[in-house]
């Protein structure tokens, strides 16, 4: 089992699905996790969703680690700097940030309307501009006040959680435009970081079975399907791995990062990674 136990790491978007997966993922291996996300109530998530940063950081405290809720909305950047400033106040360090808050899935259905799969010129704008300020900025301002710690610590690992719809017309053209723009981000990131021992990349899950997922179970096939909390295994794994700064700017599966480092899924089996030709 991977150890993480003098390591800190912050999660976002960590109230419900990859997120709170990210989140147990750490905590099973003993690390001390920040859960970050708007929702304190539960239920209150886009389309009626369960799920709450409170019960994220509980779910981690019984797996093992350490779970600290701090409510944040990613969207304003004074309420970010805060909770970084304090995690530097209770902590000192700051070892692993992964971005998994986004935006642009609520009101799906609007007028009676499921909007989601429409030609981009039927699109609601407001998707697009939720997808990039809830999603690829909030990544950037995060990355940008991880990465001055982590340089300083002259080590870290950066994870933004993205799609293969940043290969691959999935769902709209908003939703790839927005994970591509996450993937060179990230990569160009990379490249600055490096010479200071710090890694950042893209990491892709498969068909998680999210909260969402899980209301229209009975319309797909989740025989290759992961839990949330396998993805979380793929960071674990990562944060460990000394010599990870090998992966930094590439695109990481995480089903692939299961075969690589040997951990398996919450049931005990190995996904197989999707290909471009898979989604």
């Amino acid at each position: 089992m991977t150890n993480l136990k003098d390591r800190v790491a912050l999660v976002t978007g960590a109230s419900r699905g990859v997120g709170k997966g990210v989140a147990l993922g750490l905590g099973e291996a003993s690390a001390t996790v920040y859960v970050t996300g708007r929702s304190t109530k539960s239920g209150t998530g886009p389309m009626g969703l369960p799920g709450t940063i409170y019960e994220t950081a509980e779910d981690v405290k019984r797996l093992g680690g350490t779970g600290i809720a701090v409510r944040c909305d990613h969207t304003v950047d004074d309420q970010v700097e805060a909770m970084f400033d304090q995690i530097d106040r209770e902590q000192g360090r700051l070892d692993v940030l992964v971005n998994c808050v986004w935006g642009g899935y609520e009101r799906m259905f609007e007028n009676n309307d499921f909007t989601w799969p429409h030609p981009f010129w039927m699109q609601p704008l407001w998707r697009w501009d939720a997808m990039f300020n809830a999603g690829v900025r909030a990544h950037y301002v995060a990355s940008t006040l991880a990465a001055k710690r982590m340089i300083k610590q002259g080590s870290g690992l950066i994870v933004n959680i993205s799609f293969w719809a940043a290969q691959k017309r999935i769902g709209n053209v908003a939703y790839g435009v927005a994970k591509a723009a996450t993937d060179r981000m990230t990569i160009y990131m990379a490249e600055e970081l490096k010479p200071h021992g710090v890694t950042a990349l893209p990491l892709y899950p498969g068909l998680v079975r999210t909260e969402g997922v899980m209301r229209a179970a009975e319309f797909l096939d989740l025989s290759n399907s992961e839990s949330p909390q396998f993805i979380g295994r793929a960071v674990a794994a990562l944060a460990s791995d000394p010599d990870a700064i090998k992966r930094t700017g590439t695109v990481c599966i995480a089903a692939e990062l299961g075969q690589d480092y040997g951990f398996t899924d919450t049931d005990g089996k190995q996904p197989v990674p999707l290909t471009i030709n898979h989604v």
